[in-house]
């Protein structure tokens, strides 16, 4: 089980583990619950260069469709192809086999994020 204290957040309900050159990012349980039953993930292609905030791919549920966005600047260096293939994994484990994307970044890229308290209040407010 992932330490969720241990990962930082955006108000768009992502989070992102690691602290080093390289984060993996994925949406929230609060997110995946929001959203309801995830049928199809689209996401952007390795290599592709992220800028924080901007638009990367796509969530589509059997209640809507979301976008996914950037949280952090930086480089793709691996999709989840497990997700694109079986979306229902966002749902199943999103601190697990759920996670999105993993992206190559400059220190500091985590700064400004949410700690788990902070995104706990958002959530709960």
């Amino acid at each position: 089980m992932t330490d969720l204290s241990a990962l930082r957040y955006t108000d768009e309900h992502e989070w992102i583990a690691g602290d080093g050159a390289t984060v993996t990012i994925g949406i929230t349980d609060y997110a995946a619950e929001k959203l309801g039953d995830v049928v199809f993930v689209e996401l952007p292609a390795v290599g592709t260069e992220l800028t924080a905030g901007s638009v990367v791919g796509e969530i589509e549920s059997t209640k809507s469709v979301g976008e996914l966005y950037a949280p952090v600047a930086g480089t793709v260096v691996e999709i989840n192809d497990a997700v694109v293939d079986d979306p229902s994994l966002v749902n199943a484990e999103p601190f697990e086999g759920g996670w999105l994307l993993k992206v190559s970044v400059a220190a500091g890229a985590l700064d400004g994020l949410l700690d788990r308290d902070a995104y706990v209040a958002l959530t709960e407010g």
